[in-house]
């Protein structure tokens, strides 16, 4: 009788755990489509024997547990692969974005073909159709004309890129927000699965808490230390806190220098610190290509205002009387492009003439129109500095894109080998739910024989219903 229930233990034993791999093929199934799901398997395992009198040992059979099909490095480097991407993503779109401003497009890059630069051009040939006519009203209006649309041009390209600077601190404000978001989620899927499974794999806990880790790296670059209990620390590349185990740090933010800058919990300005995700990017843009950009047009629209404005105080009006600015402009470089603004209604006050040549003189209007081939920007003429400025742009915006598809690339082959380890195949539950169920078929028939063998010992051989 002793061998009989030890083998109706040993039989319930594996109805119970091919019962337990069914449950997590079943699981598996149900979930083949639910984003951020890991495969489980069914994993056996040996129970302890029981030794028994005589020196002989029981088994007490197998018990199954299920293992998700996750691999810590790999979700790691997709992770930093995905920081990578998003970084230069927004970083690209922000450049796209500025090089729309200066009307580059994939089919016209040339200066002259933008709006500032075809209008120089327009400036200064209305200079040298005044050399030709001096005392022109007409000629003069066109100057007036052509020097009004130009200043107008560069308020536009400066109002226009701090708007974009306005928009670009609105997204630092919103990711800022949905970063908070995710390491409080975090945070308290880390308490659960301390609490549920601290040496174990959580199972589902773990893959939303994989799934929330692969959304942040969308927006921020963080470092991460798995704790004891199966926690995880998070901090950026700084060093500031996000994460510790149960704890979030919430991110926030303040106005330093008219932009929304990153403070840590700590109350530390960050934002020099932060790099990689869409928040690196968009950082990267705001602080950086944009500045740059609003830096080469104040240095354009100063060096061209104060060249014609002093050029034009050499000479003399028809009336005789000495020429003075044609644009206003800022004492210095900075700020240039969004305040210049005409200096002059009258076109009777463009000095065409030299001193003491006579009203119908034009060489003051030469020296004007020459303007146009001298180095007055930084040693270069004003269209080639534009057209240097405009080759720089365009390089810097076809960098970070081939940098973007680079990297997508190699994204896309780490989610490859993520999903093919990490995800259900139906076809691979089929077979394994094939193979659980004739085990516990088999395990069934044993019992029942089991069962009907104890009850005919307890009958003596009587033949009777077993019940």
């Amino acid at each position: 009788m002793g061998t009989l229930t030890a083998l109706l233990n040993l039989s319930q034993n594996a109805l119970e755990a091919n019962q337990a791999a069914i449950d997590t093929t079943s699981n598996n199934v149900a979930n083949a489509n639910t984003p951020g799901y890991t495969d489980q398997v069914a994993t056996w395992q040996e129970n302890d024997t029981v030794l028994l009198s005589g020196g002989n040992r029981s088994a007490l059979g197998a018990s199954v547990s299920s293992v998700s099909q996750r691999d810590p490095v790999l979700n790691q480097r997709v992770q930093q692969q995905t920081q990578l991407v998003s970084a230069s993503s927004a970083e690209s779109s922000a450049l796209t974005d500025l090089q729309s401003i200066f009307g580059i497009t994939s089919s016209s890059s040339s200066a002259v073909s933008t709006t500032i630069g075809a209008d120089m051009n327009t400036f200064f040939s209305s200079l040298n159709a005044l050399e030709a006519t001096p005392s022109g009203t007409s000629v003069r209006q066109g100057v007036l004309s052509a020097a009004t649309t130009l200043a107008w041009d560069f308020n536009t390209a400066a109002s226009q890129i701090a708007a974009q600077t306005g928009a670009l601190n609105q997204q630092v404000t919103g990711t800022v927000s949905q970063i908070n978001a995710l390491t409080a989620s975090i945070a308290k899927l880390n308490l659960q699965i301390q609490s549920t499974s601290p040496t174990a794999d959580a199972g589902t806990l773990e893959d939303q808490r994989q799934q929330d880790l692969t959304q942040l790296s969308q927006y921020i670059g963080f470092d991460q230390t798995k704790t004891e209990n199966n926690g995880l620390t998070l901090t950026t590349a700084n060093g500031a806190l996000l994460v510790s185990e149960g704890q979030s740090y919430a991110l926030g933010t303040g106005i330093v220098n008219g932009n929304i800058n990153v403070i840590s919990a700590a109350g530390q300005d960050i934002t020099q610190m932060l790099s990689g995700s869409s928040l690196g990017g968009v950082l990267r843009a705001r602080d950086q290509n944009l500045p740059q950009a609003s830096s080469a047009l104040d240095t354009l629209a100063y060096a061209v205002g104060s060249a014609v404005n002093t050029q034009n105080s050499a000479g003399v009006d028809p009336t005789g009387n000495p020429g003075g600015a044609i644009f206003n402009l800022p004492a210095t470089a900075p700020g240039a492009a969004s305040t210049i603004s005409m200096a002059i209604v009258d076109p009777n006050t463009i000095a065409a003439a030299g001193v003491g040549e006579g009203a119908t003189d034009g060489t003051n209007a030469a020296a004007l129109s020459g303007l146009a081939t001298a180095g007055i920007v930084s040693g270069l003429t004003a269209t080639n500095f534009y057209a240097s400025f405009l080759t720089s742009l365009g390089s810097s915006v076809s960098r970070v894109s081939q940098a973007n598809t680079t990297q997508q690339a190699s994204l896309k082959q780490l989610t490859t080998q993520q999903s093919s380890q990490s995800s259900v195949s139906l076809d691979q539950e089929a077979a394994n739910l094939t193979q659980y169920e004739r085990s516990y078929d088999a395990a069934a028939k044993i019992f029942t024989i089991v069962d009907q063998l104890m009850a005919s010992a307890l009958n003596l051989g009587v033949e009777t219903t077993v019940t």
